[in-house]
């Protein structure tokens, strides 16, 4: 796995980190897909969804049913999706990945529902986004287990009704808010997916490490899981980054010296801020007094999307504390203020 290389044969340097081949974690391309828990008692953190969702899933084992139609919503890359593939695994079927732009015609959401199998898992990434036409085609299918098509048209045309087999919709969201009234009501299970805590967020990046032969120590994964904004993803991310660092500087051993040069490097302050969260709060803080400041004139400011700003870089910095909404617009904290005049120190 490791490499020696030198100009000189009768010197050998330092073993380095990474080897030239993936590893079994890393043959999916880099996607994280191997570095996806599994099983339910593998999935760390989120332990209320775990036990609503275990309860469920026992339940329905036993009544040899299909899973009740589940919607989870929440920041991205809290897990939303391994969560899906999870549930599948637990049930022993298949999960059918897609996304609620790539629904653009009836003909794509009836092909998807016409190849499940009984208790299969149907994954809607996205899914405030469906056009009506689809919800329309859902609404049937959740809840009767019937799929309508109007076949022909003008005074030729004549409704068709086709069974399904049970099957189990997983649908994601950032913005559940944004979900029809009409749909949100056919979810059986509705449950929200939480920023992680501290303690879990070490946990992942451990066995991250572990999957990618990463020498961590202690100190350095309490490190990454400070700096990851409290979403595995980024830590899975991040921890990617450090060992990159690593390995291009000679290092065999990860420690947090080393974790946070390579964090340093790429502007991830000791909280978890980038580049984008400290052009926010300085924006409010310097040019608009601390606040408040309306989303859209700060995302013009900022050469940002509205919709970006809200549900990407906010919560957030509305977790840390360092920013409140406002009926008069956005306003940058004393905390926000303290942390900017520490980094800047």
């Amino acid at each position: 796995m490791a490499i020696q290389s030198s100009s000189d044969p009768g010197q050998r340097r330092p073993a380095r980190l990474v080897g030239a081949d993936p590893l079994p974690a890393e043959r999916d391309g880099g996607r994280d897909e191997g570095l996806r828990p599994r099983r339910l008692a593998d999935y760390v953190g989120q332990a209320e969804l775990k036990q609503v969702l275990g309860l469920a899933l026992a339940a329905c084992r036993q009544r040899g049913e299909a899973l009740d139609h589940v919607l989870l919503y929440g920041p991205p890359g809290l897990g939303k999706t391994t969560m899906a593939l999870v549930l599948a695994e637990e049930l022993g079927v298949r999960c059918r990945i897609t996304s609620a732009p790539a629904l653009e015609r009836p003909r794509d959401i009836v092909g998807l529902l016409m190849g499940l199998d009984a208790r299969d898992v149907l994954f809607i990434d996205e899914i405030h986004r469906l056009n009506r036409v689809a919800e329309e085609l859902l609404y049937p299918a959740m809840e009767d287990g019937r799929l309508d098509l109007t076949v022909g048209t003008g005074s030729t045309a004549r409704s068709r009704s086709l069974d399904l087999p049970p099957f189990t919709l997983v649908g994601a969201t950032t913005r559940a808010g944004s979900l029809s009234s009409p749909l949100r009501d056919r979810f059986g299970l509705i449950q929200r997916l939480e920023f992680y805590e501290q303690a879990d967020l070490e946990a992942i990046v451990r066995r991250t490490a572990t999957l990618l032969a990463v020498p961590l120590d202690a100190a350095a994964a309490g490190e990454v899981a400070r700096r990851c904004r409290g979403t595995p993803r980024i830590a899975n991310r991040l921890l990617r980054r450090v060992r990159d660092y690593a390995a291009v500087h000679g290092h065999t051993q990860v420690d947090r010296p080393t974790v946070a040069a390579a964090l340093d490097l790429h502007r991830v302050d000791g909280r978890g801020l980038d580049a984008a969260d400290r052009r926010l709060l300085r924006l409010l803080l310097d040019s608009h007094g601390g606040g408040p400041a309306g989303l859209d004139t700060l995302a013009a400011a900022l050469g940002e999307d509205p919709d970006t700003l809200e549900s990407v870089v906010e919560p957030f910095l509305l977790q840390l504390g360092f920013l409140q909404r406002t009926p008069r617009g956005r306003i940058a904290t004393d905390a926000a203020r303290r942390h900017l005049q520490a980094e800047a120190a």
